[in-house]
């Protein structure tokens, strides 16, 4: 459905985007994150046909991007992150005129602007000026018009940026819904948002694609494997000589606390021991408190990834130097 093949895109020396390429499925929601800088923006303003690229190849559901431009916009929903709107309309009047550029007869606006006030909760305030609305409310009329044509393709920059946590947790649920339907290429520096939304992940920085996966094959990243935290009796040593032995066990550290040993497990990629370690612990005679898989979050994979991109960047530089 995207295609993306050595996309570059040049300001002035400086490589915003430095021959990405990557492609999305039809149906699928996909997260594009990225620091500040990394190119992300400019990536997504590229794939609407909002600024072309300095060379690569790039199509939206079979469209070309620099050469058919027109057909990508007919098939693309684009919600930018500071939602440009007319705010001396009302809102049923904006999405009237959006329709009417995106060539919809009457009948056609009139049920496409029905269908998504019902979308995205436009009822209460949709014949009110849009000057009068709050950020979130201005938002979701962006995401309306995304929308309005029913398109193909959805290209979200922070859909959820100024919604109350309710809110959110709805369009969460409409983004989930619209994938019935539509493609999902969602934008977003809130982490957990992603996670919980996306089936797929590209992380990018310093203009090129420096992971992609699934949110738990990110995570599993972070690590060679899991880890296992576990509340026990028994003195430390004798805890970590029993449980350091266990097949697929990699690590074990153990610290006091009011009488239990609060015990930190490196296990070994793939493996998940906890079997083995609860039936020692029951052989050894020691009271079991907690013992439960601690795997990392996405937020410590990205800044992870984050800081070693920028690492090796700098130490480019001073190589180029000398």
């Amino acid at each position: 459905m995207i295609r993306v093949q050595n996309l570059t895109k040049v300001y002035s020396n400086r490589k915003a985007v430095d021959g990405i390429s990557f492609s999305i499925e039809e149906g699928e929601i996909v997260g594009f994150l990225g620091p500040n800088g990394a190119g992300k923006t400019t990536t997504l303003r590229i794939l609407t046909c909002y600024m072309p690229a300095t060379s690569g190849h790039a199509s939206v559901a079979g469209h070309d991007v620099f050469t058919d431009s027109m057909a990508v916009r007919r098939v693309v929903g684009y919600l930018p992150e500071s939602t440009p709107l007319d705010m001396n309309m009302r809102v049923r009047e904006y999405l009237t005129f959006r329709g009417k550029i995106r060539g919809l007869d009457r009948a056609q606006r009139e049920a496409a602007i029905r269908r998504v006030t019902e979308l995205c909760w436009l009822g209460d305030f949709i014949d009110r000026p849009i000057h009068q609305l709050s950020k979130g409310m201005k938002q979701r009329v962006g995401l309306g018009d995304a929308l309005l044509h029913d398109p193909k393709v959805l290209i979200l920059d922070e859909p959820t940026i100024g919604l109350d946590p309710t809110q959110i947790r709805e369009t969460r649920n409409l983004i989930h819904h619209l994938a019935k339907k539509h493609t999902v290429l969602l934008s977003s520096h809130i982490l957990p948002e992603v996670e919980a939304t996306c089936e797929r992940t590209i992380i990018i920085a310093g203009g090129k694609i420096v992971a992609s996966g699934t949110p738990a094959e990110l995570k599993e990243r972070i690590r060679g494997g899991s880890r296992l935290i576990a509340e026990v009796t028994g003195s430390g040593s004798d805890v970590k000589d029993a449980l350091k032995g266990v097949n697929g066990v990699e690590k074990v550290e153990t610290s006091a606390d009011d009488g239990w040993q609060r015990v930190t497990i490196e296990t070994k990629r793939g493996a998940d021991p906890r079997e083995d370690i609860f039936k020692i612990i029951k052989q050894k005679g020691w009271s079991l408190r907690e013992l439960r898989l601690e795997v990392g979050s996405l937020e410590e994979f990205f800044v992870q990834i984050v800081a070693q991109q920028m690492a090796d960047q700098r130490a480019a530089r001073t190589e180029a130097r000398v």
